[in-house]
């Protein structure tokens, strides 16, 4: 016995019914011909994880769509959380609000987001293009590839929609509220529509921007966005400014070689990606949606000739700018000095909001707090085994936040040569390279000011370089020294930490479930090997013949700040993750989508976003197990 609830508006059908545990596909009622969209949703966590747009031509095609969901618990959520509606059917016309269930739980009787709009097409919300359409644009309005578009920072041009039926595969109801829109949107076919890039908001002037950049060391000329269109900027109500860009939205002046389009490997595994990172408590782009469709795009995966046909996706993408090392680079490379000093100085304005604008020093304090914000962000990727990838200058950002997420991986064992790009023969960007190169791009952006500088002032910019290593070191350090558990930070607290590396190194030891199991036991436990069964990790350390030294060492710097166990094991409860987004993980999370199924993708993101708890469900599905023994084959390329 279930409750089926239809909607019907001018523009979709909205199905919404509870699933209930161990009934599989055969259960779920047919749904008929010829609705708009078919949305099966979690209205407990508003999470929609199927959504099926466009013409189905008989009820089995309809119910290819209803994936087997019945095994993750939210799903079973009218049990739990609502009475039911005895049975009844009711159509509503014209509006899409829905009669409301009466909750049996306080906590769900409670609107936590009332001045969230559920609508795109809310009169009064609204993004605007303004601010970037007073930048240098492109003399030529024509939508076609050029390798050199001169004398501009962005060409106006429209996204390009997926051809045939695309699915929300899911949102983000933290993302999405940065700006302004609830959860609830996202059982709108408009909302669908705009993030998919077939519905353009009135407020938008579509735009791909022009940037360069040195890609492995290398200076490529003209780059830009060859597949994403910057929608506009919203400011939201707590004052904040947010871009908001579709990636995989089609063919832009600067798209080169490329069809516009992104796949879903590597759709699937940024919108996760973005989010987890934020979880972690990075400054991070976020990722507001994953649309799916059936267009098809052809790929190189791993550049050996291998050609195949993938699935198609575009995501909804938010940052506080998209503006990066190579955006002035391509600037100062082409000697366009107006365009480069009206760039920075909007940088200036907008997101270095301690630095006035009328100081004559102004692009050294800038690009001072640049150096200082890349060195803390590269130290936050190392504390959690983080390997962006590809850091060419043109996927750093000017705001030192992490961007353009594409052969990354978190590293299972702790390997300090670990690369997750299979494009990357020489290892130029690994784990334990990342600091340098980011020096090196600091480096580049610092010569893209000179031309903006004094004679006096050129001088200062190697000066403001030279402090990159200590700064690098300190937050590096710190972070390190919380993992440990530590109140403080000591200079001698480097040898304890490196000590306890190179353990892990030596023994093959995971680096994300070490330092977590070493939060969730005892000192005493540890001293006596003493772990608990389900601990995998630490026991690989526990008998290295140096682990003594380290634990005596270690006891000794805890009593020095008269730390407990509580104390030691509370600090690390909070800096530790016990989940990430391992490679091996995304990669049967891609296979599920790619055949229409978002079971796993949406629950794996709900377990990312709340990364250092022990959760049940994460359990079930092992995502805090040992790699299994197939993932060491595993790759990941630029292809995408």
């Amino acid at each position: 016995m279930f409750t089926l609830t239809i909607l019907v508006t001018n523009l979709s059908v909205i199905v919404s019914l509870p699933l209930v545990s161990g009934h599989g596909t055969g259960n779920y009622p047919l749904l008929h011909p010829c609705l708009s969209s078919i949305f099966l949703s979690d209205v407990l966590s508003n999470d929609f994880f199927t959504v099926a747009r466009g013409f189905c031509k008989s009820p089995v095609a309809a119910t290819k769509f209803i994936t087997k969901c019945a095994d993750i618990p939210s799903f079973n959520f009218y049990h739990k959380y609502y009475k039911p509606l005895n049975g009844s059917l009711y159509i509503k016309k014209e509006k899409m609000d829905i009669k409301p269930i009466e909750s049996t739980n306080e906590h769900e009787k409670d609107d936590n987001h009332p001045s969230l709009y559920k609508d795109v097409a809310q009169g009064d919300w609204k993004f605007s293009s303004i601010e970037f359409l007073a930048f240098p644009l492109d003399a030529v309005s024509e939508n076609y590839v050029r390798r050199n578009v001169p004398n501009a920072i962005f060409s106006v041009v429209d996204p390009t929609p997926l051809r045939g039926q695309t699915v929300l595969a899911g949102i983000s109801p933290a993302a999405l509220e940065l700006i302004d829109l609830h959860p609830d949107v996202a059982s709108s076919s408009l909302f669908h529509d705009f993030v998919s890039g077939a519905w353009q908001h009135p407020s938008s002037t579509p735009m791909a921007h022009r940037y360069g950049g040195y890609q492995f060391g290398w200076w490529a000329e003209q780059l830009g966005d060859g597949r994403a269109h910057l929608l506009g900027h919203y400011t939201n109500r707590k004052g904040e400014w947010w871009e908001l860009q579709l990636k995989g939205s089609g063919k832009t002046p600067y798209s080169r070689n490329g069809d516009g389009r992104a796949v879903i490997r590597s759709s699937v595994r940024e919108f996760l990606a973005a989010e987890a990172m934020d979880a972690l408590g990075f400054r991070t782009s976020r990722c507001a949606s994953l649309v799916v469709g059936d267009e098809l795009a052809i790929r190189d995966q791993f550049y050996d000739g291998k050609m195949k046909m993938e699935k198609t996706a575009v995501v909804l993408r938010l940052a506080l700018t998209w503006f990066r090392f190579g955006s002035l680079e391509i600037l100062s490379k082409r000697n366009e000095v107006e365009s480069l000093k009206f760039l920075v100085d909007h940088i200036i304005r907008k997101h270095f909001k301690t630095v006035l604008i009328t100081d004559p020093d102004r692009y050294l304090s800038m690009f001072s707090a640049v150096v200082e914000d890349t060195a803390e962000m590269i130290a936050q990727w190392q504390s959690v085994g983080f390997t962006h990838g590809v850091m060419n200058t043109d996927n750093m950002s000017i705001m030192s936040i992490t961007i353009d997420y594409g052969p990354f991986g978190f590293m299972d064992m702790y390997d300090p040569n670990f690369i997750p790009n299979s494009s990357d023969d020489e290892g130029l960007y690994s784990y334990q390279n990342q600091p340098q190169i980011g020096f090196n791009n600091l480096e580049r952006l610092g010569n893209a000011l000179l031309q903006l500088l004094t004679q006096e002032q050129t001088h200062q910019v190697k000066i403001i370089l030279n402090g990159y290593d200590s700064k690098f070191k300190m937050a590096y350090l710190s972070l390190f020294s919380k993992k440990l558990g530590l109140q403080t930070f000591k200079q001698k607290d480097e040898q304890l930490i490196n000590n306890l590396l190179n353990m892990m190194m030596v023994n093959k030891a995971d680096f994300t479930m070490t330092f977590w199991e070493l939060g969730h036991v005892s000192l005493k436990e540890i001293e006596a090997k003493k772990l608990p069964q389900d601990f995998w990790a630490l026991n690989k350390i526990i008998t290295d013949d140096k682990f003594q030294k380290f634990l005596d060492m270690y006891k000794i710097r805890l009593r020095e700040e008269e730390s407990t166990d509580d104390i030691r094991q509370g600090i690390m409860a909070l800096t530790n993750p016990k989940y990430v987004l391992r490679n091996w993980i995304a990669h049967q999370i891609i296979e599920e989508v790619e055949q229409g199924n978002f079971c796993s993708f949406n629950e794996f993101f709900r377990v990312l976003r709340n990364p250092f708890q022990r959760q049940d469900e994460a359990e079930k599905k092992g995502y805090a197990n040992a790699p299994p023994d197939w993932s060491r084959k595993l790759r990941v390329s630029c292809s995408s």
